[in-house]
């Protein structure tokens, strides 16, 4: 069945209908390889398809408009509040119906539907029909041949399932009208439309004898072999300064794969600061992984164009990209497809970790010490020590994939790092863990906390969406903020990476959550990078804001594991092993101390611009005499108070656990 509309002419249209079926016939075979090709979704659940373009016969209550109605929408702890987790039609409702308009003429091909997401109640429709109409006037009724085609719906919340229509069919206006439901339950419904915009379909009629295009960037979905050969392509397209090195092996035996670029790959070189981007801890949320895939693709064609900005990047900095934390959660989603992943499906490993809560809880440990007068003469408040019943070799509280990470952590010196994420456009930071027993959010300011929101800033304030979004992805409206927020202002995360790397390492490390569509469909990928591009390179050139410089001895030697602290700042950092070191800072003027292990310390003045240039301030220590270094060695904490803190730890982490969102 085609409705076609009167000023088409027959000719093209005959040649555009018979690509139209070819692509069709390609995309469902595409479900089973996971490439959407020609006829991906329309964008419900992306907000491609806006709030303007969704209608219902009726409604519950506001909470629950049409508006409501997108594929794997969110709800809050609350039912029948105004952000509601579905379209649910009012109960006195004869014939209940929710129609998108696609804006243009599409040929739909699909229907995803979902139940109501809710943790209190229960609600899913069971069977539907569907209407297509050109005018949203005259409706027609799809059918399997001569009979009107009931499709089967959900048979539970959560499970997205995909119902293909007998025939492509051509039409602006979609519209699902359920036939039955859940006993006892209302008409609620989540949805994503599959189908081909005809003015791209005319588009791709045109092109096909015109030669492939020469851009340089793969915008697809990569699983884990793909992503290897990409990621092999790179390394062979500059290999003079990029290098392709892994982290260790998954539940599944799948290598955590980093990339890295600097113009002396392989190498930490004295004075150069180390960043970060980690992508695909939580397997489902993709995007981060593609956008680091196409930034090594684009930093690697741009240097060899002589990009001046991309030089100066890999001369003055050494960059990692691991694109895929928990590879095995990934393919998992993967195999499900974009649409049909659902919310969840891949967030864990293969054995059930959530790699965002699987870091040691040090904030427990540093607030303990705190309470009791510890820092920082007694207590460090930095570089605390990983409890021993974690870090032990039998614990099956940690993941593989964790331990690999942590020892990369450990043994680079990391200055910044960031964290991709998705279902939600905001960026977080540090703390992530709550202060407060039983508290599901509170602000869990660090000692950091005017330089993390510059840091959170730099990144949302260039993200067009971020900064400025319309309106809110589920039910958390992060525009007072302008895209950023405390971590335990949103919700608590007991041993987040983000927490665990600004308290074990130097590393400032920050969450970007990326999009409202966990896993986008390959065409949102263009768009995604476009909305990205310059916040994920402007953001790693933060890594040299500050003051940097070496800490030395008499005879010109680097010391390792100095201690620079700032006066005010509750939060040192240590000297690397040739005994450079890099603190980050906010523009401004501030008095530094650097001290050691059997030196005396030394205090100076360092200033701060805004120029995304470090400042230098250097150290040259002198040598104590044995009784100062006792006292210095009591001062620094080696004291009982240390193993005291660690065993409260325990007791306390496993509280906070039962909190964690």
């Amino acid at each position: 069945m085609m409705l076609f509309t009167r000023s088409m002419e027959r000719k093209p249209h005959v040649l555009v209908l018979s690509l139209v079926l070819t692509l069709t016939r390609v995309w469902v075979q595409a479900v089973e390889v996971h490439d959407l090709g020609a006829c991906p979704s329309l964008g419900l659940e992306s907000f491609r398809v806006s709030d303007e373009q969704l209608s219902a016969s009726s409604v519950k209550h506001l909470g629950q408009g049409a508006h409501r109605g997108r594929l794997n929408i969110q709800s809050g702890l609350v039912d029948d509040d105004r952000f509601d987790g579905a379209w649910c039609a009012a109960d006195n409702d004869p014939n209940p119906w929710l129609s998108v308009d696609a804006g243009s003429l599409t040929f739909f091909t699909g229907v995803i539907t979902q139940g109501r997401a809710s943790i209190w109640s229960y609600h899913w429709v069971t069977s539907y029909k569907v209407q297509v109409s050109n005018d949203s006037e005259s409706w027609v009724i799809t059918k399997n041949g001569s009979e009107e085609m009931v499709y089967t719906g959900n048979f539970d919340q959560e499970t997205a399932v995909l119902r293909l229509l007998p025939e492509p069919t051509s039409a602006r206006y979609i519209r699902v009208l359920p036939v039955t439901w859940r006993i006892n339950g209302s008409v609620c419904l989540r949805l994503e439309i599959m189908g081909c915009p005809l003015k791209d379909l005319k588009e791709k009629a045109a092109s096909l004898n015109k030669s492939v295009s020469e851009e340089y960037l793969d915008f697809r979905h990569h699983n884990y072999e793909a992503m290897k050969k990409l990621l092999a392509g790179v390394h062979s397209d500059c290999p003079n300064v990029t290098r392709l090195y892994w982290l260790g092996r998954s539940t599944q035996r799948r290598r955590l794969y980093v990339f890295e670029m600097s113009e002396n790959p392989g190498v930490h070189e004295a004075g150069e600061p180390e960043f970060r981007y980690v992508a695909g801890m939580h397997g489902n949320e993709v995007l981060g992984r593609e956008l680091l895939l196409l930034l090594a693709q684009y930093i690697c064609w741009h240097y060899r164009q002589g990009d001046e900005r991309i030089l100066r990047l890999l001369r003055t900095t050494r960059i990692h990209l691991l694109p895929s934390m928990n590879p095995d959660g990934y393919e998992k989603a993967y195999h499900k497809g974009s649409e049909l992943a659902g919310w969840a499906e891949g967030r864990w490993t293969t054995i059930g970790y959530d790699l965002n809560h699987n870091f040691a809880d040090l904030n427990t440990i540093l607030w303990d010490a705190e309470d009791r007068g510890y820092i920082p003469d007694i207590f460090p408040n930095h570089y605390i020590t990983i409890p021993e019943w974690y870090s032990g070799i039998n614990t099956s509280a940690v993941a593989v994939e964790t331990r690999a990470v942590i020892s990369w952590m450990e043994s680079i010196p990391f200055v910044l790092g960031g964290n991709l994420h998705g279902g939600e456009l905001v960026v977080t930071y540090p703390f992530d863990c709550v202060r407060s027993y039983g508290v599901e959010s509170e602000p869990s300011p660090t000692a950091d906390e005017s330089l993390f929101r510059w840091l959170a800033t730099s990144y949302a304030s260039l993200h067009p969406t971020m900064s400025n979004a319309a309106r809110p992805c589920h039910t958390d409206d992060f525009r007072p903020g302008q895209g950023i927020i405390n971590g335990g202002a949103w919700h608590t995360v007991p041993g987040s990476m983000n927490d665990f790397s600004y308290l074990h390492t130097n590393c400032f490390e920050l969450t970007m959550e990326l999009s409202c569509d966990k896993f986008p469909s390959v065409v949102e990928l263009p768009a995604e990078w476009e909305l990205n591009q310059e916040s994920l390179l402007t953001f790693m050139e933060q890594v040299h804001r500050g003051i940097k410089g070496f800490v030395r001895d008499p005879d010109g030697n680097g010391i390792p594991d100095a201690i620079i602290r700032v006066h005010g700042i509750n939060h040192d950092v240590r000297t690397a092993t040739d005994g450079d070191y890099w603190r980050m800072l906010n523009p401004g003027t501030y008095r530094l101390t650097a001290m050691a292990l059997g030196f005396r310390s030394s205090t100076t003045s360092c200033s701060v611009h805004y120029e995304p240039h470090a400042s230098h301030c250097d150290f040259t220590l002198t040598r104590r005499n044995k009784p100062s270094l006792q006292r210095l060695l009591a001062r620094l904490g080696q004291s009982g108070a240390v193993a005291m803190a660690q065993k409260r730890h325990q007791r306390a982490y496993r509280k906070r656990l039962h909190f964690r969102v």
